[in-house]
C-alpha cells in the first residue's frame, strides 16, 4: 500500500472524481507523521485556501481511510456534507476500526443521514466521540441515535445540540441513559420544546438518580425554569459522578440558584457549572457564594455572565474565592460591574488568586478609577467556530475543554 496521498489520488482516479486540492494538501501534511493523526478539514479555515468537502469528497475519503490505521480523528466541520455524504461516512465507520472521533458540526445532515450513521454505530466498537452540532436531524434522527445507544457500548461523547430535537427524543435519550454505561458526555442543548410542564427535566432527573457514569450534561437553551432545576438538583444529591453541568441560556432565577447551592454544599462532585445568560441576580449569587466558601465545595469553574448581578452578589463571590482556593475559573462579564466590583476583582488578579487566563475581564485605570474590560475568555468560546489565528483549542477561550481533558477524560481522546 502506498502513502495516504497516493491512495487518495488512486481512489479519485478509480471513481472518476475530481481531486479536492484542500484534502490533498492536508493529507500531504500528514506524510511522515507517526502516532495518532487527526485530519482537520474544516470548511471555515481562514488561513489557507479552502475547498469545502462535498458528498463526493466524503466518498473518496471513506474509500481512502477504509484500511488506514493511523488516522484516528476526522474533523469535517462547516462543510457541504448532506445525507448522501453521511451515508459514505457511515460505510467508513462500518469498516474502519481505528477512527476514534468524528466531527460533523454545521453541515447539512438531516434525518436520513442521522439514520445511516446511527445504524453504522450499532456494529462499531471504536468511535469514542461524535459531534453533529447544528445538523437539523430533527426528532426522527435523534430517535435513531437513542436506539443506537441501546446497543453501542463504546461511544463516550455525543453532541446533538442545535439539531431540532423534540420532546420525544429528549425523553428517549433520558430513558436510554438509565442503562447505558459508556457515555461520559451528552449535549442535547436547544431542542424544540413546546410544553411548559418540564417533562424533559423530570425524565432527566430520574436518569441522574440511576446513571453513575455520566460526567458531562449539557442542557443549554431548553427553556428550563426553577421548577425543572429543582427536579435536577434533587437527583444530583445522590449522584456522585456528574462533574460538568451546563444550564446556560435558560430561565433560572434566584430560586434555581438556591437549589444548585444546596447541591454544592452537600455534594462535592460538581466541578464546572455554567449558568451564563440566566437571571439569578444578587440573591442567586449570594446563595452560590455561601456554598463556594465552604471547604466541602469542589467547584473549579463558574460561569455567570449576563445574569443581572450587581455589587452585592459579585463582591460576595470574590470574597468566597478568598475563602476557598478550589475555584480557579470565574466568568462575570455582562453583569453590573460597578466600582466596588472592579476593585474586588482587581485585587484578586493583582494578588495572583485569580489568573488573567481564567476569567473574562481585565483591569484598566482611568483617572485613578479602576475599571474592567472584557477579554475573549470563557468555558467554550470556540464552540461553534474555529479562530482565524492562534490555537483552535486555546485553554483561555475553551477552559472547559482543558479542564475536562485533564480531569474527566485522563485516558481517552475527548475532543472539543
Amino acid at each position: 500500500m502506498g502513502s495516504i496521498t497516493e491512495v487518495y489520488s488512486s481512489v479519485c482516479k478509480e471513481l472518476k472524481l475530481r481531486t479536492n486540492r484542500y484534502i490533498l494538501e492536508v493529507l500531504q501534511e500528514t506524510e511522515g507523521k507517526t502516532g495518532d493523526i487527526t485530519l482537520k478539514l474544516t470548511g471555515n479555515d481562514r488561513l489557507r485556501k479552502v475547498e469545502k468537502v462535498t458528498n463526493k469528497d466524503a466518498l473518496a475519503l471513506s474509500r481512502t481511510l477504509r484500511d488506514n490505521d493511523s488516522v484516528t480523528g476526522l474533523d469535517l466541520r462547516y462543510n457541504c456534507i448532506t445525507d448522501e455524504g453521511a451515508g459514505h461516512l457511515a460505510d467508513l465507520l462500518k469498516e474502519n476500526v481505528c477512527l476514534r472521533s468524528l466531527d460533523l458540526t454545521c453541515n447539512d445532515i438531516q434525518t436520513d443521514g442521522a439514520e445511516y450513521i446511527a445504524k453504522s454505530l450499532t456494529s462499531n466498537d471504536a468511535l469514542l466521540s461524535l459531534r453533529l452540532t447544528g445538523n437539523k436531524i430533527g426528532n426522527g434522527g435523534a430517535m435513531h441515535f437513542a436506539s443506537m445507544l441501546q446497543v453501542n457500548s463504546t461511544l463516550q461523547e455525543l453532541d446533538v445540540a442545535d439539531s431540532d430535537l423534540g420532546t420525544q427524543s429528549v425523553i428517549a435519550f433520558a430513558i436510554v441513559l438509565n442503562n447505558n454505561k459508556s457515555l461520559r458526555s451528552v449535549n442535547i442543548s436547544r431542542p424544540l420544546l413546546f410544553s411548559h410542564q418540564e417533562e424533559t427535566a423530570v425524565h432527566l432527573s430520574g436518569m441522574l438518580v440511576v446513571n453513575q457514569c455520566l460526567r458531562e450534561l449539557h442542557l443549554g437553551k431548553m427553556g428550563m425554569t426553577d421548577c425543572g432545576v429543582e427536579r435536577l438538583t434533587d437527583a444530583l444529591r445522590t449522584n456522585y459522578t456528574l462533574k460538568y453541568l451546563d444550564l446556560r441560556c435558560n430561565r433560572l432565577t434566584r430560586d434555581g440558584a438556591r437549589c444548585l447551592a444546596k447541591v454544592l454544599k452537600n455534594n462535592g462532585t460538581l466541578e464546572i457549572l455554567d449558568l451564563a445568560s440566566n437571571r439569578i441576580e444578587d440573591d442567586g449569587a449570594l446563595y452560590l457564594s455561601q456554598a463556594i466558601a465552604l471547604p466541602t465545595c469542589n467547584l473549579k469553574a463558574l460561569s455567570i455572565p449576563s445574569n443581572n448581578i450587581a455589587t452585592v452578589g459579585l463582591v460576595s463571590l470574590s470574597r468566597a474565592m478568598q475563602a476557598n482556593n478550589t475555584l480557579t475559573h470565574i466568568y462575570i462579564w455582562g453583569n453590573r460591574l460597578e466600582e466596588p466590583v472592579c476593585q474586588a476583582f482587581s485585587d484578586l488578579l493583582s494578588s495572583g488568586r485569580l489568573s488573567s487566563e481564567q476569567t473574562d475581564v481585565c483591569v484598566y485605570e482611568v483617572d485613578g478609577c479602576v475599571c474592567l474590560a472584557e477579554v475573549f475568555h470563557g468555558l467554550k468560546r470556540h464552540y461553534y467556530w474555529t479562530p482565524s489565528y492562534g490555537q483552535d483549542v486555546n485553554p483561555a477561550s475553551n477552559a472547559a475543554v482543558a479542564l475536562t481533558n485533564t480531569q474527566l477524560y485522563p485516558n481517552s481522546s475527548h475532543t472539543p
